[in-house]
């Protein structure tokens, strides 16, 4: 069993699921969409996996927002 952390925004009409353990997203019509299919796309994912390789262990997250002048 993994612990995952991820994040979801929208983009357009869909809604984005981006795990950050692992470099692995999906999307859906519906936030709980999203997150089921990115659990999906994670655990396909790692049945090709060998170890944990390129998993990445995230403790606490905090997801921030900012402007840049560029």
């Amino acid at each position: 069993m993994r612990h995952l952390k991820y994040v979801v925004f929208q983009e357009g009409k869909y809604f984005v699921s981006q795990c950050l353990n692992v470099d692995v997203s999906s999307f859906g019509s519906t936030i709980d969409e999203a997150v089921s299919n990115l659990k999906e796309a994670v655990a396909l994912y790692f049945e090709n996996e060998v170890g944990d390789q390129h998993y990445l262990h995230v403790g606490d997250a905090l997801i921030g927002e900012t402007v840049i002048n560029a």
